[in-house]
């Protein structure tokens, strides 16, 4: 396959103040901490929310890998469910200092669009604020970050944006172009 040209844009916060909570969805929508690490679901969400705009880096990830990932202390994953059913999810790590990044976010297909979405990078956000609450040794977060990158969906960066994070670097590389996975092999169109 060819090679494309990928944009990546790295956002932060620097103070649990720029936050700028977007409004909840109406409906019967909750967020839950997954505290069970379960490698099982980590990968459902992660394919499910993932499949359509390539996110292929933790596909081959063993059972064993996806445990170790998910226990390491402060971890989190945090699950949008739309009347009891898993929309979406953010899953956040502390890094060194008091930064901790967002590392994945985002909602299954069929859950995009409905104002989910701010709402769960609303609540996500203020989590990683608070992470150090949750997690005695770990030291208060400083700063939050993520990235995203031009594969993403179309409404990412302005959902960033509105939620207060600020960009801070902008790389762009070529990769290899892939097929979109889909939670499972053509669950999505080409």
């Amino acid at each position: 396959m060819p090679n494309i040209a990928v944009t990546t844009w790295s956002l932060e916060q620097t103070a649990p103040t720029d936050l700028l909570p977007a409004e909840p969805p109406e409906g019967d929508v909750r967020v839950h901490r997954a505290e069970v690490p379960s490698p099982e679901f980590s990968r459902y969400l992660y394919a499910s929310v993932g499949g359509d705009i390539r996110w292929t880096d933790r596909l081959s990830w063993t059972y064993a890998r996806w445990r170790e990932h998910l226990e390491r202390p402060g971890v989190e994953t945090w699950v949008a469910y739309d009347r009891g059913t898993p929309a979406g999810y953010v899953e956040l790590e502390p890094q060194d200092d008091g930064v901790v990044e967002i590392v994945y976010f985002g909602l299954i297909p069929a859950f995009r669009g409905r104002r989910i979405g701010g709402h769960l990078l609303s609540y996500g956000a203020a989590r990683a604020w608070d992470l150090a609450d949750r997690w005695p040794g770990l030291t208060d977060t400083k700063r939050v970050w993520l990235h995203t990158c031009s594969k993403d969906g179309e409404h990412a960066m302005d959902n960033y944006q509105r939620r207060g994070f600020k960009l801070f670097d902008t790389k762009v590389e070529e990769e290899a172009e892939v097929p979109t996975p889909g939670p499972w092999p053509g669950a999505y169109p080409a």
